[in-house]
């Protein structure tokens, strides 16, 4: 393909292609490990890719007005962690002048997200609500199918479907044409009253019976909202003396029920009084024993993160609450960070706003607090960007910092969170190892699931045609032996 067509493909994804094991893996997960149908999707991606000019979209290359009308956006996740892609059907105009620019929108998301979060898979909503046969465009939604099919392998979870209206019956039947039997395995047409089993409340607009306040403006992106959490450096700006004597006051708490399990737990308690002592101080270096507790590291252009990927909470039973993050600064330069959430009011952080000094190690503990539980939908944003040495490294002098460092100087990594329930097997659940699984042992385990089920589906396919070929086996016989008797009948009316 490469010596016939390397005039039709982006360089860049040619090298990415050489370099990228997840990206290959996803290819020929799509399609069931069979080389030829891989080499062939990754042929007519890669041409796309070049057509689209996807390698090059931003949103200076695309007309403000895609952006502001809110037809497409990413917010919020469903109940399994995944990102949700909004499709708000009733946005959408039917214009043959405009369609090529509305498919590179929909590739300048895809692209986006891809690289922001490593290509972990996504669920689209097709929300219809409000909607007609003037919206019906069966053009685009092809484009969005094919882009999931043919563009973007393994990177489809299900389509979520919500109040089609009836007179889009016929078009949806052209639509399952265009997808496989598995596609069409992941298509959930819902209304207002089992949309939910998808996607909780909290990720849901108020038309589709959930209680998510969120509006859709442009500019900025829209993203992931990440605020501030509970407890930094100090008390918070707008936190009253109260409200501090009741941090305090958890701590305290939260110190004493450390106490009592040293002797079960002495390991964790270490690591948790070196990240004691790393507040009173603002940074601090790291014993070595303290890194090989993130068994995965992000490896970023100003600093290491460990884990990489994930962050490991128990659930109630199991009750684990707390995860360690550790922050190594790669730079000749002092690295001023702050660590943001999804969910404020349930994850203190300390320190969540400091700096840390060329070439050492700074430890972050992220705790939950009162009785929350961590969430899959829950994600953490650790923004990062390097500071003059003549600049301090005070709460004043980080404040004014973050206010005017440009956007593209920081650094920003995204972390999400995993929930250990007391059902998976013990080496999961035990407290002491906690902050010691491995983020791609997960993966691994998804890996060999999700290979199996596409073995499982290959077979169940095969098993369908035997079947099938049985059935016309016997219908062929049936016909034979019906013809047999009527030339037996014919020649005995003959002779007689």
């Amino acid at each position: 393909y490469f010596l016939d067509k390397s005039d039709k493909y982006d360089s860049r994804d040619v090298e990415r292609l050489q370099q990228d094991d997840k990206w290959v893996e996803n290819y020929l997960l799509w399609r069931h490990d069979v080389v030829d149908d891989t080499l062939k999707m990754i042929d007519e991606s890669f041409q796309w890719r070049k057509e689209y000019t996807v390698n090059d979209l931003s949103e200076s290359v695309l007309p403000k007005w895609l952006f502001e009308i809110g037809a497409l956006f990413l917010h919020g996740y469903d109940k399994e962690g995944y990102k949700l892609f909004w499709f708000k059907v009733k946005h959408h105009t039917r214009d043959p002048k405009q369609q090529v620019e509305k498919k590179k929108l929909v590739a300048f998301w895809l692209e986006h997200y891809a690289k922001r979060d490593h290509g972990k898979p996504l669920t689209v909503v097709f929300d219809m609500a409000e909607t007609g046969i003037s919206h019906i465009d069966l053009d685009f939604v092809r484009f969005i199918v094919n882009c999931f099919t043919d563009y973007y392998p393994n990177f489809l979870t299900k389509i979520v479907i919500f109040e089609m209206p009836w007179i889009m019956n016929a078009a949806f039947k052209i639509v399952k044409g265009w997808l496989g039997p598995e596609a069409i395995s992941m298509l959930k047409f819902t209304n207002k009253s089992d949309v939910q089993e998808y996607i909780s409340g909290e990720y849901l607009p108020p038309h589709m019976g959930g209680t998510d306040s969120f509006k859709y403006s442009y500019p900025p992106l829209v993203d992931d909202d990440f605020q501030t959490p509970l407890c930094e450096n100090g008390p918070i700006t707008s936190e009253d003396e109260h409200e501090s004597k009741e941090e305090i006051d958890a701590d305290t708490k939260e110190a004493g029920e450390l106490n009592e399990a040293q002797n079960l737990n002495q390991k964790k308690m270490n690591s948790i009084e070196q990240i004691s002592k790393s507040e009173e101080t603002d940074k601090t270096e790291v014993k070595p024993k303290n890194a090989k507790k993130a068994l995965t590291t992000f490896k970023g252009p100003l600093l290491h993160i460990s884990p990489a990927e994930e962050l490991y909470f128990g659930s109630k039973e199991t009750g684990e609450k707390k995860c360690l993050i550790v922050l190594t600064n790669v730079t000749k330069n002092v690295v001023a960070f702050k660590v943001r959430t999804t969910a404020p009011e349930k994850y203190r952080v300390k320190p969540s706003n400091s700096s840390c000094e060329p070439g050492t190690s700074l430890d972050i503990i992220v705790s939950l607090h009162g009785g929350f539980a961590a969430s899959l939908q829950d994600r953490f944003l650790i923004m990062a960007a390097e500071m003059d040495q003549s600049s301090g490294a005070g709460v004043p002098e980080l404040t004014q910092f973050w206010k005017e460092v440009p956007r593209t100087k920081v650094m920003e990594h995204r972390l999400r969170c995993h929930v250990i329930e007391s059902s998976k097997p013990s080496s999961l659940t035990l407290k002491d190892n906690a902050f010691n699984i491995p983020a791609k042992t997960n993966e691994d385990l998804h890996i060999q699931l999700t290979h199996l089920l596409q073995i499982n589906r290959r077979l169940e396919e095969q098993m369908n045609r035997c079947l099938w070929f049985q059935q016309l086996s016997v219908v062929l016989s049936l016909l034979s032996v019906t013809l047999a008797a009527f030339c037996f009948y014919l020649a005995y009316a003959q002779r007689s």
